[in-house]
């Protein structure tokens, strides 16, 4: 039989150990104990259940790091380390929950920090929308209420703007292809000045494909300024932090995208007015003018009368 170093061993167990996939990408519930945090604000502490402890590290700055509270359950994300100088075998959590949320709320969680990081939501590369746009390109689908509701909004606040319909199915486990072919197929076509992508309220699973990677990435390689407006107020999407600007409903986006005619029209009158008085004052200042220079004249040339007088004697 060999004989081995501690240190081999302990390489060996490391590289096991952390070269598995499962352990590399884990997902642990348990319940919070031995919590102690540091002065830099680096967690330590431990899960367990009631046969098993896992000791935890979770560093400064990593979400959910304050729901870490001795005797809470949560749902943790991450990868096992083995620490050979130690020789223990530490969980390295980088994402922590309360326990029961689910697996689709952690997997957003991840793809947000994620697409987070890559800058997709980044607030400088967001651009602004046009102020009088011709065509609003429109992502929805073609039956249902939401279309109903922004056709009648652009034709009472500003009938001059055509809608431009991309149809797609809005849920289900088909519509997030139909959804990055609506928007890139705007694109092509280029007619569209912005592009409002819209749906009706619904829960998590049925809101899903707007929180789908394809899609945000087909929302961030858009050339054509994009609005998300995705079920209601509370609803909020991966669509809605990649997009230039989010509308909290289908109809707030529709008149966000489009001015008012009627406010138009007040702007045009009052513009309309302002020359109407500027008109007026120089006319005015011109008539004072003219009887100014008429009374010069008067006083210097000479009387005519008098000269005709003279004159007929």
């Amino acid at each position: 039989m060999a004989v081995y170093t501690v240190s081999q061993v302990s390489q060996h167990v490391k590289e096991v150990l952390e070269n598995d996939p499962l352990l590399a990408d884990v997902l642990v519930e348990g319940e919070v104990s031995n919590l102690r945090v540091s002065s830099a604000g680096h967690s330590y502490f431990s899960l367990k259940d009631d046969q098993a402890l896992l000791n935890c590290v979770m560093f400064r700055g990593q979400p959910g790091a304050e729901l870490l509270a001795s005797g809470s359950a949560v749902l943790a994300h991450g990868r096992l380390q083995f620490y050979e100088p130690r020789g223990s075998t530490d969980f390295m959590v980088d994402l922590a929950m309360a326990a029961g949320v689910g697996e689709l709320a952690l997997e957003l969680e991840r793809l947000t920090l994620r697409l987070e990081a890559e800058g997709l939501f980044e607030q400088s590369r967001k651009r602004s929308l046009p102020l009088f746009p011709k065509v609003i390109g429109v992502v929805t689908s073609p039956s249902g209420a939401v279309l109903h509701d922004i056709q009648n909004v652009l034709r009472r606040r500003y009938p001059l703007a055509e809608l431009l319909l991309a149809p797609s199915l809005v849920q289900g486990p088909n519509a997030a292809g139909e959804l990055v072919a609506a928007i890139e197929g705007l694109n092509r076509d280029g007619r569209a000045d912005v592009i409002v992508l819209a749906r009706g309220g619904g829960a998590l699973e049925e809101l899903w494909p707007f929180n789908e990677e394809e899609v945000a990435r087909a929302i961030y390689a858009s050339r054509i300024p994009t609005v998300s407006a995705i079920g209601h107020e509370t609803d909020f999407t991966i669509s809605d932090r990649v997009a230039d600007l989010r509308a909290p409903t289908p109809s707030a986006a529709a008149e966000i995208v489009v001015p008012d005619q009627y406010v138009l029209r007040q702007q045009l009158d009052e513009i309309l007015g302002y020359f109407d008085r500027i008109w007026a004052y120089h006319a005015d200042s011109r008539r004072s003018d003219v009887a100014r220079m008429s009374g010069i004249l008067e006083g210097i040339l000479p009387d005519t009368n008098n000269w005709r007088r003279r004159v007929d004697d």
